[in-house]
Order: C-alpha cells, then sequence, then structure tokens
C-alpha cells in the first residue's frame, strides 16, 4: 500500500472540502460590502451556525501536511511566511468579529466589525489563489528545500489573476449559498442580480486563469488538465444558467463541483509533486522525498479511518440541524 500517494490524496480532499465550504464563507462575508446593517446581519445569520466548522477543514488539512509530509509543510510556511501572517491576522479579525459584532448596540461599532467581517474574506480568498498559483508555477528552492526569493517574488500576473480568480468564484458561490439560505424575497432577487453577474465575472477570470496557465505552467501539457478545466468551465456556465432560471439550489451545486473539479485539477497537476522548484526540477519536494516515515504515516491513516467519519458526521448534522432559512429582520 502507497501511503505517501493516500496521504497525498487524502490533502487533497481535505482542501477540495475546505474549498467548497470555506469558499461560500469567504463569499457571503465579501458581498457585505455596501450593504445595510440589516442586510449585513441576515447574511451572518446564514452562515453564523457553520463558519467555524468549516475553518476546521483548513486546520485539519495543515495539520495532515504537517504530519505527513513535514518538509513540504516547512518549505511551504517559510515560503508563504508573510503572506500567511496576513490570512493569520485577516482571518483572527474576521473570527472575533463574528462574537463582538453585537456585543454593543452601536451603528459605529456594528460597521467596524462588518469591515473586519469583509477584510477577512477577500484576503484570504485572494492569497489561497496566490499560493495555489506559485505552487503551480513553481518557485526558487534549492536543493535544501529552502525558498531563495522574497514576498514580492510571490507576486506575478498570474498568481494575482489566479487570486482574482478564487475571489470571482467564491462571491458566485456565496451568492448561491445565500440565495437557498435567506427569506427574504427582495433581498433574494437583488442577490440573483448578484449572482449573475459574478457568475460571469467569475467564468471570464477562470478563462484568464487558463490562458496564463498554459505559458506561465504545465498544467496544460497533461491532456487530463485540459479536458478537467474545460468541464470546470462548463458546469460554471450551467451554474449561470441555473441562476437566470431561479433554480438555486442547482447553481450552488455546480458551483460546488466547479470548486471541487479545479481542485482536484490542481492536485493533479502537481502530482507526484508537491512544490516545484523553478531552479532545478529535481530539487522539487514530492510526495515521498518530503514525507514521514513509514511508521507515522501507518500511525495517521489508522488515526483518519477512525476520526475522519466522526468529523463528516456531526458536520453533516451541524447543517441539517439549521437548514431553514433565514427569516427577513423586522
Amino acid at each position: 500500500m502507497d501511503l505517501n500517494l493516500i496521504w497525498f490524496i487524502l490533502i487533497a480532499v481535505l482542501f477540495t472540502g475546505f474549498f467548497i465550504l470555506e469558499g461560500f464563507d469567504y463569499g457571503v462575508g465579501m458581498l457585505m460590502f455596501g450593504r445595510s446593517q440589516n442586510e449585513r446581519t441576515q447574511f451572518i445569520k446564514a452562515i453564523g451556525p457553520v463558519w467555524d466548522a468549516n475553518e476546521v477543514w483548513m486546520i485539519t488539512a495543515g495539520g495532515a501536511s504537517f504530519a505527513a509530509f513535514p518538509h513540504f509543510y516547512a518549505s511551504m510556511f517559510s515560503t508563504f511566511y508573510i503572506a500567511l501572517f496576513l490570512m493569520l491576522f485577516a482571518l483572527i479579525m474576521r473570527g472575533v468579529a463574528f462574537e463582538l459584532r453585537g456585543k454593543i448596540d452601536s451603528a459605529d461599532w456594528r460597521n467596524f466589525w462588518d469591515g473586519a467581517i469583509i477584510f477577512g474574506s477577500f484576503l484570504p480568498a485572494l492569497l489561497w489563489g496566490v499560493a495555489m498559483a506559485n505552487l503551480l508555477k513553481g518557485l526558487p528552492l534549492n536543493a535544501q528545500m529552502h525558498y531563495t526569493g522574497n514576498f514580492f517574488d510571490l507576486l506575478s500576473p498570474y498568481t494575482i489573476v489566479t487570486g482574482i480568480f478564487f475571489v470571482t468564484l467564491f462571491m458566485f458561490h456565496g451568492a448561491n449559498f445565500l440565495s437557498i439560505k435567506l427569506a427574504d424575497e427582495r433581498l433574494l432577487l437583488d442577490l440573483k442580480r448578484k449572482a449573475r453577474f459574478w457568475g460571469i465575472v467569475s467564468w471570464t477570470a477562470y478563462l484568464a486563469f487558463v490562458i496564463l496557465s498554459i505559458f506561465d505552467t504545465d498544467v496544460m501539457t497533461k491532456a487530463s488538465g485540459v479536458i478537467i478545466f474545460a468541464a470546470a468551465m462548463g458546469i460554471l456556465s450551467a451554474g449561470w444558467s441555473f441562476v437566470k432560471e431561479g433554480a438555486a439550489m442547482a447553481a450552488f451545486v455546480t458551483t460546488s463541483v466547479t470548486i471541487a473539479i479545479t481542485t482536484v485539477a490542481l492536485f493533479i497537476a502537481l502530482f507526484p509533486r508537491l512544490m516545484v522548484s523553478s531552479l532545478n526540477p529535481d530539487w522539487s519536494l514530492t510526495i515521498y522525498n518530503a514525507a514521514s516515515t513509514p511508521y507515522t504515516l501507518t500511525i495517521m491513516t489508522i488515526a483518519a479511518v477512525v476520526l475522519v467519519p466522526v468529523v463528516l458526521i456531526y458536520q453533516g448534522w451541524t447543517y441539517k440541524i439549521f437548514k431553514e432559512r433565514v427569516k427577513p429582520i423586522k
């Protein structure tokens, strides 16, 4: 049994779940921009019971990366140190904002924390896109698995466009989620217009990401990459059509599937690499030279088999309990 491969697949699954679940969280947070406090409160109530559980997927993915591929974890965190620090700051502000927003009956107080939620949703979405693009494009890693560049080397037209793509796709995803969670008819009509807009924008950003990937990465050198990304763009188009027809649940399913297919495609493009060295392909981190010992992977596999189903069950139960639509606030 190739435990290295199994853990690569498991980490891909964890990131897929994270981008789907936290993706609509980020989207809802960003869609709060320019809204009234009444509307923002409805948005927050829609994700209030689940947003913190959704972040568990990111924590679990990070923990699994540390335990299964410690060299990858170390190189990634040193490479993206400033970016991850900014992301952590944004996520802390976002988490605190959910808790403190309603503690004082003051419009200025609520506006400040609403701004923290918007900021804490936008910046991580952008930085995740930048990070994934850099993993695909390649990083200046030396033979000792050390990053030899600086923060600004992480920024390029390709990585920034990918970050924008993540932001717009999550906003489309978030608008579709709100369309199945809110009960305010006036607000639902406006969300339908917003969903149609962000559907077009996200599809355009996706196309730009694919075109730049042809020139800046080896993603499109594999026939599987071309087929998978083309399928994802087709499904995203179907999502826009569902929004137009008023089929909110179908639209949400299509954005979820689009995110899943895209994430899987990114990991397929990387395999068997975890981080690509732009200095020398032989210096790239792979699932074999960056992995823990077989004994460690064996113990982790046993723990995962026992605990992962428990996590899935309790999170599924949470969504079932809070499945009702959020009623309008009078």
